[in-house]
């Protein structure tokens, strides 16, 4: 893979589409990073291996040292043999909303925005969102993040489905026990596709004002974009953006990727049919529970991972999760 993008980024025309240009040569940075360290780590196992063979015991000492050390690079290097699909090294839209339960589900949905802002903050990922709908009393209704880095949507596609939150409600006179639930929906950004086709007249584009933050001439002009696919009722709205034509093209690229997402559904859904699998597989699966009373837990349903620091894992803290959840992908 790496080198047939090297070939396509040393093509004479390779610069008159800059977009595309600058999409390969992202992903080909991504793909150095996550090959290159685990190139290096193999050759110097087998350096290694070779100097077993004529050491004496005194070096047999300091092999044995240094095999350690390496073994303990794997274990930092492994999870990345796992982000190998087909769209893992893309940027993605992180979608959150929060599920029957009103307030308590607003502000479940606004604890899980923070909680993935911080992830990417300490990835070093850039996050933009590019719509946001708050809650009445509290918390959000629903958000949607584009979130620009390597590996992003590799990592991020573990987090789909729906998250549990077991807790004292602050928004309860008697402080009575409360279980709400917020769906989570991650897609990559997929610029253009053979697969999906959208026609012009099959699209309702609608304009408004942009009802957040993002100075005067957001909020003063129609440049908020929200996008209704008729013949399937999808629907993407943006409005981050300073123009109509900029919040229009990241709709688009979201219509495209829930479409793209929705066709392949359709299609392992048959395939799973056929074999008369019976584990559901669309996104309003419960993926993770998260106590804050009695106890303090987070388990994760698919892996089983868990751990009691719920503080730490609410400020951003998911990478055992997700790193779980790529292992388990990979052995299934």
């Amino acid at each position: 893979m790496i080198t047939t993008l090297e070939q396509q980024g040393t093509a004479p025309d390779i610069w008159n589409d800059q977009q595309a240009a600058n999409a390969l040569f992202t992903k080909l940075k991504a793909l150095r990073s996550q090959w290159e360290p685990l190139a290096e780590l193999f050759e110097s196992i087998e350096t290694l291996l070779g100097l077993t063979k004529d050491a004496s015991e005194a070096d047999q000492k300091d092999i044995e040292a240094e095999y350690k050390t390496l073994q303990t690079q794997w274990e930092a290097l492994e999870t990345k043999l796992y982000l190998s699909g087909e769209f893992d090294v893309n940027n993605c839209y992180l979608t959150i909303s929060g599920g029957a339960g009103g307030t308590e589900a607003q502000d479940w949905a606004a604890m899980l925005l923070r909680m993935y802002l911080r992830y990417c903050e300490e990835q070093e990922w850039n996050t933009t969102i590019l719509e946001k709908t708050d809650g009445q009393e509290a918390g959000i209704k629903s958000a949607t993040v584009y979130v620009e880095g390597e590996m992003a949507y590799g990592n991020m596609k573990c987090e789909k489905g729906t998250h549990r939150l077991v807790r004292l409600s602050p928004f309860n006179a008697k402080s009575l026990r409360q279980t709400s639930f917020a769906l989570v929906e991650v897609l990559p950004e997929i610029a253009e596709t053979a697969e999906v086709h959208i026609e012009e007249k099959d699209l309702r584009v609608d304009t408004y004002r942009s009802s957040g933050a993002g100075g005067q001439h957001v909020n003063k002009t129609d440049s908020a974009v929200r996008i209704t696919h008729l013949p399937t009722g999808l629907v993407a709205a943006c409005q981050s953006e300073r123009s109509q034509q900029q919040n229009r093209r990241q709709c688009m690229s979201i219509l495209t990727a829930k479409l793209l997402e929705k066709q392949r559904n359709e299609d392992a859904k048959k395939k799973k049919d056929l074999k008369g699998a019976t584990k559901s597989a669309d996104f309003g699966q419960q993926i993770r529970s998260y106590v804050l009373h009695p106890y303090q837990m987070v388990k994760d349903l698919r892996t089983n991972y868990e751990t009691s620091n719920t503080e730490s894992v609410l400020d951003g803290d998911i990478q055992g999760f997700i790193d779980a959840e790529l292992k388990r992908e990979a052995t299934e």
